[in-house]
């Protein structure tokens, strides 16, 4: 699978519910204002948790991740690269940049050691070119991913607190905002049914000769039921994308707004 991977706004628009729905299904306004809605609230003090720094606290909560290393230049990109093996891809890190392909922050597939030196400079020359006053860190470099990629996200709405998002990803995410909502805590039912509420269901069900195990997605929503109930701290969370085949999901991106949310007091 291709460009979905990369495309980092998706999660964001996806995981914004436009109005309630009955049964589990929470649809409902954004906490994006901040303000107690049905007896939520977020605190203001809120922070964002980014690239390998959200890769890293998910890595340390269970969650598989694509192997990932930090470049601070091409020299040690390349390295990187070597050790994480060809084919690889490149993204910008920088703290000013949440939507890396708007900015051509991203390059895939690079195949050897003149690819990546050649896919430095021109994410560094864009990120010039388009942040002149930014802060640029340097790469990510990622290994491959491969597979079917979906979207896993989660907000805390005003009115039905924590809520799970599910959706396809690439140009299914794109063209058929392809996506269903749950209010956390979910149970297997949930999680199962989540999955097969997709138009996209085929897909993942092997349509078109992709294996993807079932069970194991089923366990990775419901395992990021529990990551939120037991981290309240974790306001809002967008994985974009999961790689998904027959084995353990893979993270491949990730961005978390942190802040500590609480009941309001009646």
């Amino acid at each position: 699978m291709g460009r979905g991977g990369e495309e980092d706004g998706q999660a964001e628009r996806f995981c914004r519910p436009p109005h309630p729905r009955a049964g589990r299904q929470g649809h409902g306004q954004s906490m994006e204002d901040e303000t107690p809605v049905g007896g939520w609230i977020a605190m203001m003090e809120a922070r964002l948790l980014l690239g390998l720094d959200a890769l890293s606290f998910l890595g340390g909560k269970g969650f598989s991740i694509l192997r990932t290393e930090f470049a601070r230049d091409a020299d040690e990109a390349v390295q990187a690269a070597w050790r994480l093996g060809f084919p690889v891809t490149l993204k910008v890190s920088s703290p000013d940049v949440l939507h890396k392909t708007e900015l051509g922050g991203v390059k895939a597939k690079l195949r050897g050691e003149e690819e990546v030196r050649e896919g430095f400079r021109e994410i560094a020359e864009a990120f010039r070119a388009r942040r002149p006053e930014g802060r640029f860190e340097g790469v990510l470099v990622q290994e491959q991913g491969d597979g079917v990629e979906v979207i896993v996200g989660t907000l805390l709405d005003g009115q039905f607190g924590p809520v799970l998002m599910f959706g396809l990803g690439g140009i299914f995410a794109e063209v058929l905002e392809d996506v269903t909502f749950r209010i956390i805590p979910i149970e297997r039912k949930d999680a199962r049914q989540m999955i097969r509420e997709l138009k996209g269901y085929p897909l993942l069900a092997g349509a078109r000769g992709i294996q993807v195990d079932l069970e194991r997605l089923e366990d990775f929503l419901l395992k990021v039921s529990r990551l939120i109930e037991d981290n309240p701290q974790i306001l809002e969370m967008d994985l974009n994308p999961v790689f998904l085949s027959r084995g353990e999901p893979l993270i491949c991106d990730a961005r978390m707004k942190m802040g500590g949310p609480q009941k309001a007091a009646p």
